[in-house]
């Protein structure tokens, strides 16, 4: 099992052989590095890091590393029997100090303002001579006097380079799109083939291939409700050397979210996203105040918990 260390106050650092895990409870709770040896998998800061406000964006930030999205991820107004609650954009989680809970350092506790949630998250880092597992365990509680709506879609960042291949189940052939930069896969709503999907212009692409910066993707989708056997994807990088496999719980996070993004985004000037995002998630969209069968609530006082895992193994073609 790994070693953990406090670096610093505010750092925590996990160790199993090569890979080191860096957490920065005070600003989200964020899994700022997945370090590799030498090998960052995880989007580097986009801008220095600096307090967080309740009402920024989530491009205002640093926009990097591995968030956790909760009650939603779109910013939304939602009606709960305490009255109207306004999310912000990427949630409420990202902005807040996290507190280490009573099982230790690699165990960390974050409190939403928006809704009376609490997310408790434990990560557990282990190395075997398949590569290295991290290990996500997670429980939300509802804190206050009222039922609440939630909705919650993992956030990490990986990077991603030209020629890199996401891998879903061969039982995926379609996903539906959330937003296209520029339209190119269509409007929000639209369904799409995986891994070629006929673009809007009437080109065709291969949307398992990463494409390079110049390209300017930026495009957001999602899976369908998905079975027991399609709790997985993976992002191959043989120039990196790595394959990195996440896998959860389909019965507890049914849809997977994906995020392509190579130098689409963010719109303002300055450094871009160059990554793919992978996100188990409660629902197949991004925003709360978009309800349907996925649309949860938790009752004073009740908790739910879930898991999921990243498998980092070494990969050649």
């Amino acid at each position: 099992m790994a070693e953990i260390e406090a670096i610093r106050k505010e750092n925590v650092v996990m160790r199993a052989g090569d890979c080191s895990v860096t957490i920065l409870p005070h600003l989200g709770g964020k899994i700022a590095s997945i370090l590799i040896a030498d090998q960052e998998l995880l989007q580097s800061p986009l801008v220095p890091y600096a307090p967080r406000t309740r009402t920024m964006t989530f491009d205002a930030a640093d926009a990097s590393g591995w968030d956790e999205c909760l009650p939603s991820v779109a910013a939304c107004t939602v009606k709960t029997e305490a009255g109207m609650a306004s999310i912000p954009d990427h949630g409420d989680l990202w902005r807040v100090d996290w507190k280490t809970a009573n099982h230790g350092p690699g165990t960390l506790r974050g409190e939403c303002f928006s809704l009376p949630l609490t997310l408790e998250r434990t990560l557990l880092l282990s190395e075997s001579a398949a590569g290295w597992r991290l290990q996500l365990d997670y429980t939300l509680k509802n804190e206050g006097r009222f039922s609440v709506p939630w909705s919650w879609a993992a956030h990490p960042l990986f990077v991603a380079e030209a020629g890199d291949r996401i891998v879903l189940p061969e039982s995926i052939k379609s996903l539906s799109v959330e937003g296209s930069g520029g339209g190119r896969l269509g409007i929000g709503g639209d369904k799409v083939a995986w891994p070629i999907a006929s673009l809007a212009d009437g080109s065709r692409s291969d949307l398992s291939l990463v494409q390079g910066p110049e390209s300017e993707i930026g495009d957001k989708l999602f899976t369908g409700l998905l079975g027991d056997a399609e709790n997985w994807c993976a992002l191959e990088r043989p120039r990196a050397g790595v394959r990195v496999k996440v896998e959860f719980d389909t019965t507890a996070t049914p849809y997977l979210g994906l995020w392509i993004c190579y130098s689409g985004w963010p719109a303002r000037s300055g450094k871009k996203q160059m990554c793919v995002a992978m996100e188990p998630a409660t629902a197949p969209v991004d925003s709360l105040a978009r309800t349907g069968s996925w649309s949860r609530f938790l009752s004073a006082g009740e908790s739910f918990s879930w898991t999921m895992t990243v498998q980092i193994e070494p990969f050649k073609v």
